[in-house]
């Protein structure tokens, strides 16, 4: 896909992409090319990243995204739990937000301070530890904060629109910018985050509560997901979005599709609105087993299901 990078002054490096080169100051953080990204996924499938960055700090990321030419494609990734990585890979430019953006901190207002780079466990677990309630179906979403802040992510009742104050937010063109809840105008699974824009940081707001109390409910919610998903499996956690009135799981039930198969891909018999990989899939596979599911659904009741997995890159 690229050819390999090389210096051109000190401190500079040339890239050579697909769709053109361009030379750039080196940046704080680890630049890898034609890097895996099927390692960097639940579904462990799919092609390479022609440059994934992982930054050092905040002020990093601004600096490499204001050195990158516009042209230049950007997409977050977090855990890679809601994806579908194609087999042809990601063109331009993949970042993901490492460990300098996996704190989360209580502020005197009780209000958690989360890096983009956390994850739903770390969220709630500090959460509880800080007697701040509301926060325990975050325990649930196998991501990190950018991801369930930009897809409005929700579980057992919740969703983050009940939570999020506001959170900053690094755009395209570098500049760092905070926005409140209101603005990103949430609906079911969709916030209306700008294009290519990458969260590193958001505020979420609970209420008083017992950690013992807390504790037991993300006991729970563990449970009942234990007892219900394949969380053992290789998936991407949930496939389809629930249509108005409708479980996007009966529906898939109910057109025979429990345990389908197609390649190396399978609908889970222990829960029908996840995919999974038995061990040799290809991301071609699980993608068209997805869209065979959503035609045998469309012709059995008439509901069109919409993908909640994302799914990026050239097929």
């Amino acid at each position: 896909m690229m050819a390999a990078a090389h210096e051109v002054s000190v401190g500079a490096f040339e890239f050579k992409l697909e769709a053109g080169s361009f030379t750039i100051a080196e940046p704080h953080g680890k630049l890898t090319l034609d890097a895996s990204l099927a390692s960097l996924t639940w579904f462990k499938t799919g092609g390479l990243a022609e440059l994934l960055f992982e930054p050092a700090s905040v002020e990093a990321l601004n600096q490499f995204l204001r050195d990158l030419p516009s042209w230049v494609p950007v997409m977050a990734l977090g855990l890679g739990s809601n994806l579908i990585v194609r087999d042809g890979g990601v063109p331009g430019v993949v970042v993901r937000l490492g460990k300098a953006f996996a704190q989360v901190t209580r502020d005197d207002a009780g209000t958690l301070d989360c890096g983009g780079g956390a994850s739903g466990i770390l969220v709630s677990s500090t959460a509880r530890d800080n007697g701040i309630a509301g926060l325990e179906f975050l325990r649930s979403i196998p991501g990190t904060v950018g991801g369930f802040v930009r897809m409005n992510g929700g579980a057992y009742g919740s969703e983050v629109k009940d939570i999020l104050v506001d959170c900053d937010v690094v755009l395209r063109d570098g500049e760092l910018v905070t926005l409140p809840a209101a603005e990103l105008r949430y609906s079911y699974r969709h916030s209306e985050l700008p294009d290519g824009a990458i969260v590193v940081s958001a505020r979420f707001r609970g209420r008083p509560g017992e950690p013992a109390a807390i504790h037991a409910e993300m006991d729970r919610i563990a449970a009942s997901r234990e007892a219900s998903q394949p969380l053992r499996s290789k998936t991407g956690g949930s496939t389809f979005k629930n249509p108005d009135g409708h479980k996007a799981w009966e529906l898939v039930d109910k057109a025979g599709c429990r345990g389908l198969t197609l390649g190396g891909a399978q609908v889970s018999e222990k829960h029908t609105n996840f995919l999974i990989n038995t061990g040799a899939a290809t991301s071609t596979e699980i993608e068209a087993l997805g869209d065979e599911v959503r035609r045998r659904v469309r012709e059995q009741s008439g509901v069109e299901l919409e993908w909640e997995i994302q799914r990026v890159g050239r097929r």
